[in-house]
């Protein structure tokens, strides 16, 4: 007669709505784990992506809890069961104050309440550019993966390089025969991108490989990297289009960080707007890829590859099918 499986353990998912967030509530389902999603808001019909969202969570057990709030963290998880946590939350759009309410003081309150309840795993999705930190969202992030380290809780700490998502927000302008925009001449940087079922899956084998466990993971999706001006080549062959291409000059960012600079010192607003200027220029002139400190460049060969789906397939199905699920929402100014 055979055994019975092993009973898994509850999973306190945060982040649930978001993109990677929605991908990972999927893969949990699908390996049989039970899951409590964590939600900042119930989904509001109102979101482009909201029936995605819907589905996802359909089935499974929901809270909404305001995370940067640490009472109301600690207070509303004391009476939830769940035995791991994984944090797939993050700031909106990466400007300092709300980069440290969320990536830094969110998954710090959620760490706190782990703690409290004899949790065992934290499985946190970080981020790659974090290697070479000079942005608020960075910093934040670097902060709390200290926290995290030094906590006492066995830790898998996932550093992904580009999501799909984040390489389509030119689809539509191909689509409509506008020029691909380059910074340059859209080489001098690259990216390993990965497919939010890709990254899903590896952040649920963090629940589950050994060797996953207590160690920093930066992660990218199979295949070579690619550079934006492979990525725009890539987009007209399958649109069936010539290519069109045209150089936005790096130094657009440094002219408008310059004008931005005297009023951001007195004004919140145009503070914000400068702090993407600067968010905008680090993605125009950093790879997405290994840093190597010892030779200081990035090493596509050094970037583990990890999944199944391709950048090809993806464009695929976007030029096909639209980027329903797809919600760019604040990657799209980039």
């Amino acid at each position: 007669m055979a055994e019975p499986e092993p009973k898994k353990p509850r999973i306190l998912l945060a982040g649930a709505t978001g993109y990677i967030g929605r991908a990972v509530a999927a893969e949990l389902r699908v390996r049989g784990y039970p899951v409590t999603a964590i939600v900042r808001e119930r989904p509001s019909v109102d979101r482009p992506d909201a029936a995605v969202t819907e589905e996802t969570l359909r089935g499974l057990d929901q809270e909404a809890i305001e995370l940067t709030d640490p009472e109301e963290t600690v207070r509303r998880l004391e009476s939830l069961p769940f035995d791991a946590v994984v944090s797939c939350i993050a700031s909106r759009n990466g400007v300092g104050a709300d980069a440290w309410a969320v990536d830094y003081r969110a998954n710090l309150n959620l760490l706190a309440a782990a703690k409290r309840r004899g949790v065992r795993h934290f499985v946190l999705l970080s981020a790659i550019c974090v290697q070479r930190p000079k942005l608020a969202f960075q910093q934040a992030k670097l902060a709390f993966e200290k926290e995290l380290m030094a906590s006492g809780l066995r830790y898998s700490i996932v550093r992904p390089t580009a999501f799909f998502k984040s390489l389509a927000g030119q689809v539509r302008r191909v689509q409509q025969g506008k020029p691909f925009l380059l910074f340059g001449d859209g080489s001098n940087t690259a990216c390993k991108p990965i497919g939010e079922r890709d990254l899903a899956r590896y952040l649920v084998d963090c629940l589950q490989q050994s060797s996953l466990h207590n160690r920093v993971l930066p992660i990218g999706g199979p295949g070579n990297a690619i550079t934006p001006r492979q990525q725009g080549e890539l987009l007209f062959e399958l649109a069936e289009l010539p290519p069109r291409f045209r150089s936005v000059p790096v130094a657009m960012f440094d002219v408008a960080l310059a004008l931005l600079a005297p009023p951001a010192l007195v004004f919140s607003r145009v503070k914000a707007k400068a702090e993407l200027a600067r968010i905008g220029r680090y993605y125009a002139t950093e790879s997405m890829l290994l840093w190597d400190e010892d030779r200081q460049v990035y090493d596509a060969d050094a970037t583990p590859a990890y999944g199944e789906d391709s950048l090809r397939a993806f464009y695929t199905r976007v030029l096909r099918e639209g980027l329903s699920g797809q919600s760019l929402g604040d990657h799209g100014v980039f």
